[in-house]
């Protein structure tokens, strides 16, 4: 089962839209996450539930990648780390498969970076 989900909300002005695309991993047992747009405190809800969703009806690892998101705030790395801390407690992790400049440079500069691998 694949699908892609988008928020886009045009009652906030100014929000880019976000979109999450979950296909089947490259391995038995992953799922594959695909991250689009800017994360930020007004869509990252949507994105935990996405990942939450995703976790959950799968039963797998999530490997997500992020390379094409343009922009990420602090509730998008909470979002993450909410997101991991939940798989650990299911028996499975989140792996994060690739990021863009903004992405690693947000991991980076928090020391997070080693907890999605």
């Amino acid at each position: 089962m694949s699908g892609t989900v988008q928020d886009e909300r045009p009652d906030l002005p100014g929000t880019a839209g976000l979109e999450v695309g979950v296909t089947p991993g490259p391995l038995s047992g992953t799922v594959r996450v695909v991250v689009s747009g800017e994360i930020d405190f007004d869509n990252a809800t949507f994105l935990s539930e996405a990942l939450l969703a995703a976790l959950f009806s799968h039963r797998a690892t999530l490997l997500v990648d992020l390379e094409r998101v343009t922009f990420c705030d602090c509730a998008g790395l909470n979002t993450l780390l909410t997101a991991r801390h939940a798989a650990l407690q299911a028996g499975r992790s989140l792996h994060i498969t690739a990021e863009g400049r903004r992405v690693e440079r947000l991991l980076n500069l928090t020391a997070t970076r080693s907890l999605f691998t």
